[in-house]
């Protein structure tokens, strides 16, 4: 297992900050579905007009496991969560696993990030060209997305060099 202080000094603080703004977007969004669900006249801050609305990309069908799980399962089945649950634990674990010094840990770390950025050029694309909205939340959750996996890609880099110099 690499050293802790061998990695760069830049890493850990970006992978916890990242993780912890992704967690934070995640969360929010939940609070925004959750909440029209509630009250279909609830106006999340991040709703600043007709085509730039967070709130109205959430409840669509796309907010939910991304829109095509429905079409295996019923459309209230407990396997269809919405985007911002697989968020909130996608960011967990990007976390948890950033603890870790080892190659499984950080092959993992590469491999989800590469999962998240797919999903992210995907939902990007429902809603400029499908929803024709803009949302706030969801750029800002496919930059952190990008970062996390720029992130990822330099410590499996450090963490194969620092394997091949110890042996």
């Amino acid at each position: 297992m690499a050293k802790a202080q061998e990695m760069p000094r830049w890493e850990r603080k970006a992978r916890i900050i990242l993780a912890l703004v992704g967690l934070v977007l995640s969360i929010y969004a939940l609070h925004v579905e959750l909440s029209r669900e509630r009250d279909p006249d609830y106006r999340a801050m991040c709703d600043l007009g007709e085509s730039v609305s967070c709130s109205k990309v959430f409840t669509s069908r796309w907010g939910r496991g991304f829109g095509l799980v429905q079409l295996f399962v019923a459309k209230d089945s407990l396997l269809n969560q919405p985007n911002s649950v697989l968020g909130i634990a996608f960011y967990t674990l990007q976390m948890g696993l950033g603890l870790s010094l080892s190659k499984k840990a950080a092959l993992a770390l590469v491999l989800s990030s590469w999962v998240s950025v797919a999903g992210s050029i995907y939902l990007a694309s429902i809603l400029a060209f499908v929803l024709g909205d803009f949302c706030m939340v969801c750029v800002s959750t496919y930059i952190v997305n990008f970062a996390l996996l720029y992130t990822n890609l330099k410590r499996r880099k450090a963490i194969e060099g620092l394997k091949e110099k110890t042996g």
